[in-house]
């Protein structure tokens, strides 16, 4: 990903926030010579050899898997707020961009069989299941439900490097990085409330 050295975010602490904030991403691979992608939650955790690891799924009738064995070099791709940035919010001709934030992570796949699928499984519903009302607990489902996850393919990613990218007005001056959030508010759409609330963690 081409990243100019004022967007670029180095913050592992932060990125790692983000990707568990962020979990839904896209996986994607080659396989059979063609580019494959899915829309996917990728869940970062810490493996027992104390390697980042990202950890999912996918259903046995998506091809995308087949290529895994093949070759086992992935990206996964998270995005977060972003949003339409007008030129005319600012106090100077230029030119309109787009402010938002995004990391890829490339990594080595591994398909993961026997018990652990399962354990994938229940770390992915407790996170999720954690703050409802009455949660599922994959331990408390029945044989017959739970047969249904012979219909998927459990993986792990081994994490290789990280390119995180946070384009958020760094290169306008006070005034203008102000009225863009102003301006973010007034269009008040969840994109760009959410962008002028990231803007406003790190006031010019």
């Amino acid at each position: 990903m081409y990243i100019p050295d004022i967007y670029k975010n180095e913050n592992s602490e932060e990125i790692k926030k983000f990707l568990q904030e962020n979990s839904f991403g896209i996986l994607i691979n080659q396989s059979n010579g063609k580019l494959c992608a899915t829309h996917i939650p990728l869940e970062l955790e810490t493996n027992q050899d104390g390697k980042d690891i990202l950890y999912g799924h996918v259903s046995i009738e998506n091809p995308q898997w087949k290529g895994f064995t093949d070759n086992d070099q992935v990206l996964a791709v998270f995005s977060g707020p972003h949003s339409y940035i007008s030129s005319s919010w600012y106090d100077h001709e230029n030119v309109p961009t787009w402010n938002y934030i995004a990391v890829h992570v490339y990594g080595k796949i591994k398909i993961i069989e026997g018990d652990g699928v399962i354990e994938s499984l229940k770390k992915l519903v407790d996170k999720y299941e954690q703050n409802s009302e009455n949660p599922i607990r994959i331990e408390d489902l029945s044989k017959k439900t739970m047969m249904q996850s012979r219909g998927i393919v459990a993986f792990e990613i081994e994490i290789k490097e990280i390119q995180a990218t946070r384009k958020m007005s760094q290169n306008r001056d006070a005034k203008n990085y102000q009225n863009i959030i102003t301006e973010l508010e007034k269009v008040n759409t969840d994109q760009s409330i959410a962008t002028a609330k990231e803007m406003k963690k790190c006031p010019m």
